[in-house]
């Protein structure tokens, strides 16, 4: 299976004890041509010695891959597009934004944002941990609804809990991508979530603290192909 049309995100997220830019570096080129894209967030980017690192990241994964900034946005519109405004320059393409903020004054200026910009909006609609169903899970449907309103590339839904994949596949259909995170140390396979209607999965520590990244990925990638019947 090809870098694209891998279903696999690579979540780099670093152990404290590596440089995190080498780390980056090590694991994306063992696995660049085999995975979907990567995604970035804050236990990375606090660690960067410069944010000029940012570029070095975005060519490094080269282009026709996803390159995901998680910075979970959870502001008013103009505050969320200053903040990504330096990943823009560096060459990332996909933002994760929260979507209880809502369309207005919020998300809505941060998509016409990005798509001025050739980059693409991801809400988060439920999360992988157990707290996820305290609030977010039992609004869901108004949450995907903000979703689609505000004409989002894709929504964050948990590997953990497949029964709300189903849930935002029956409700937004083909009109959004689907982001699976919690897969391995959060208890989900390779495979659940995109059985249960996903597009992608997210997959981290699974990855990227094995001594063999490129063989995991391969692996995964090889699950996936029996699950889809791809190949």
């Amino acid at each position: 299976m090809s870098g694209s049309g891998s279903r696999i995100i690579v979540a780099l997220d670093p152990p404290d004890d590596v440089n995190v830019v080498d780390w980056c570096l090590s694991i994306i080129g063992e696995t660049r041509d085999l995975v979907a894209g990567y995604k970035i967030g804050l236990p990375l980017l606090v660690r960067l010695d410069s944010i000029n690192e940012l570029s070095l990241l975005a060519r490094a994964m080269g282009d026709g891959l996803l390159r995901i900034v998680d910075l979970k946005l959870a502001d008013i519109g103009d505050v969320m597009v200053s903040s990504i405004k330096p990943f823009i320059h560096y060459g990332f393409n996909y933002f994760i934004a929260h979507s209880f903020i809502g369309c207005r004054d919020g998300l809505g200026v941060l998509n016409s944002f990005l798509r001025e910009n050739n980059a693409w909006l991801i809400t988060v609609v439920s999360m992988s941990h157990r707290g996820s169903v305290e609030v977010m899970d039992s609004i869901v449907d108004r949450l995907l609804e903000v979703s689609v309103n505000v004409g989002a590339w894709g929504v964050v839904a948990p590997a953990t809990r497949p029964e709300i994949i189903r849930f935002v596949r029956k409700h937004i259909g083909s009109r959004a991508r689907i982001l699976s995170p919690g897969i391995g140390p959060q208890g989900a396979r390779p495979g659940d979530a995109l059985m249960a209607g996903a597009d992608y999965e997210i997959i981290g520590r699974m990855i990227t603290r094995n001594s063999g990244p490129r063989h995991v990925v391969k692996e995964i990638n090889k699950i996936h192909e029996s699950l889809l019947g791809e190949g």
